[in-house]
């Protein structure tokens, strides 16, 4: 095994990683790398041999006591050579002295136990296709982008452990994608996004403070896309989440567990219903 050069991720790396993840199946939205390096420009390395890139993972860093590990990928061709691991210890390292968590599909939770990780809950993939339907009477759907934003980040900061202000303002505001906001009495209630993906559209976060706000979000969600399918990856933590996505006849697809290196973060683990995403939290 020869070392790697490790270095931070270009644009065009940046590219290549959602390629990797597609190959993967773990659809990436289409356009999400364009938050992804708002949320944190360093915080996606990739490793090269010769000049060709072997392997990559994304160490992103929120506020001054937390982060998130992602896109932890070796290129098929040369797995079991010990590239993936250079680039584990220098996404950890990046981190160090952070409460690290992660979403870690099935085959490589023992590896994340073995580096200290522990299971907080399982998210459930859950896919399908929604019609249209009207929100709660007391309750508004609207464009989360005429929300101020100072309401929409501190409803955010509810469900995930530190501020994360740009990777928000870009994730809800993107070209091609629809952000919707949950308004009751002048309060968000609830806040939801969907963007297109090789695969199916994918919704998150999904937010709500009751499971038929977050119905409503996902209903108005999915009559952007009418007749597609679209993927929410909802966590056990919230039994309700789970309760909700099988009565709306969404099929479970793909599981991944949320781990952490510490004590798991005070969320509103009610009041979430699908997770950002699996990259970044």
């Amino acid at each position: 095994m020869a070392d790697l050069e490790i270095a931070s991720a270009s644009a065009a790396d940046l590219q290549l990683m959602r390629d990797w993840a597609e190959e993967e199946g773990w659809n990436p939205g289409d356009s999400d790398r364009f938050a992804f390096a708002v949320a944190d420009p360093r915080g996606f390395l990739v490793g090269r041999r010769d000049g060709v890139p072997l392997a990559c993972i994304s160490a992103v860093r929120y506020g001054s006591g937390f982060g998130f590990v992602g896109f932890y990928i070796a290129h098929p061709s040369v797995r079991g050579r010990g590239y993936g691991i250079q680039l584990w210890r220098a996404g950890m390292a990046a981190l160090d002295g952070r409460l690290v968590g992660l979403d870690g599909v099935v085959e490589q939770q023992d590896n994340y136990r073995l580096s200290g990780f522990r299971s907080a809950w399982t998210n459930m993939r859950f896919e399908g296709v929604l019609p249209a339907a009207a929100p709660p009477a007391d309750v508004e759907l609207v464009d989360a982008r005429d929300v101020p934003f100072a309401r929409l980040a501190a409803y955010d900061r509810r469900f995930f452990p530190e501020s994360r202000d740009g990777f928000l303002a870009a994730w809800t505001g993107l070209p091609g994608r629809a952000a919707y906001a949950a308004v009751r009495d002048g309060r968000v209630e609830g806040l939801g996004v969907i963007r297109p993906a090789a695969a199916a559209h994918r919704v998150g976060p999904l937010y709500a403070a009751t499971p038929g706000i977050a119905a409503a979000l996902l209903h108005r969600l999915a009559a952007t896309a009418p007749g597609e399918p679209l993927a929410v990856d909802v966590p056990d933590a919230n039994p309700a989440a789970f309760a909700l996505a099988e009565s709306l006849g969404l099929a479970p697809a793909f599981e991944t567990a949320r781990m952490y290196t510490g004590p798991v973060p005070d969320l509103d683990l009610p009041g979430l219903y699908g997770i950002t995403s699996l990259e970044l939290g």
